[in-house]
């Protein structure tokens, strides 16, 4: 069991939906943040309602410099979580390039850029903790879903690599996959979300990730088990239900 109390976290993408409710439960839980967004405002508004010790530290993620930067400003953390990203739903028959574009360079290259800016620090000290936000949508594709999905399914592989060559290390590595979540960017859908979530009750389940040494926490769970075991239904059947 990790203990979270007292230690320093990086949250990036803090400044709303999933991040916003996990910084209150962590402030709640006594755990110092450093909160990052694009949006200062938010960042230091969040700050000061929080119970305890935040830190608003702006960062745009679609550019390195300023995530090198804004990780510097966060100075030595204990972890960091990522779970800044934005969504449109897409159809491949709809392709828009510079949506399609923004999705896989804020949600798979933004987590690969802050994930940089950290882990060699990590790794030199022997401790560390680092939390992705993959999701349902990267386990296998969906229609809708050809910018989204990719990305997300991105930051799955890119997590479990990563805890491939770090699980016998002092640097632990945690990805958390949930369904919809009741946001702004699902907003944007016009079709009905089965186990739709609140962002608090999200926050609770990657907390409970986060508390634990387990790798992945996929949820909600009956939800989630049905992403999973549409892994094992070969092509045919899996795009004649899903297509």
């Amino acid at each position: 069991m990790r203990e979270l109390t007292g230690k320093r976290y990086w949250l990036v993408g803090a400044s709303e939906g999933l991040g916003r409710a996990l910084a209150e439960h962590l402030s709640r839980m006594g755990v110092e943040l450093v909160l990052s967004a694009r949006s200062e405002d938010r960042l230091k508004e969040l700050a000061e309602s929080l119970p305890g010790k935040a830190h608003a530290v702006p960062v745009d993620i679609s550019d390195t410099a300023s995530v090198t930067a804004a990780a510097e400003a966060a100075g030595q953390i204990d972890g960091m979580v990522f779970l800044a990203g934005v969504y449109w739903p897409l159809k491949a028959t709809e392709w828009d390039a510079e949506k399609v574009e923004a999705m896989c360079d804020i949600n798979f290259t933004g987590a690969a850029r802050c994930v940089g800016a950290v882990l060699p620090g990590m790794v030199a000290r022997d401790a560390g903790h680092i939390v992705l936000t993959g999701s349902l949508s990267g386990f296998r594709g969906l229609p809708g879903a050809s910018g989204y999905g990719p990305s997300k399914a991105g930051v799955m592989a890119m997590a479990e690599a990563m805890h491939c060559d770090l699980r016998k290390t002092g640097v632990d590595v945690q990805v958390a996959n949930p369904g919809f979540i009741r946001t702004r960017l699902t907003e944007k859908n016009d079709f009905n979300m089965p186990f739709l979530m609140e962002p608090e009750d999200a926050a609770r389940e990657m907390v409970e990730l986060m508390l634990t040494d387990s790798f992945k926490r996929s949820f909600p769970t009956v939800f989630a088990s049905f992403f999973r075991l549409s892994q094992f239904l070969p092509d045919w059947a899996y795009y004649r239900i899903f297509a």
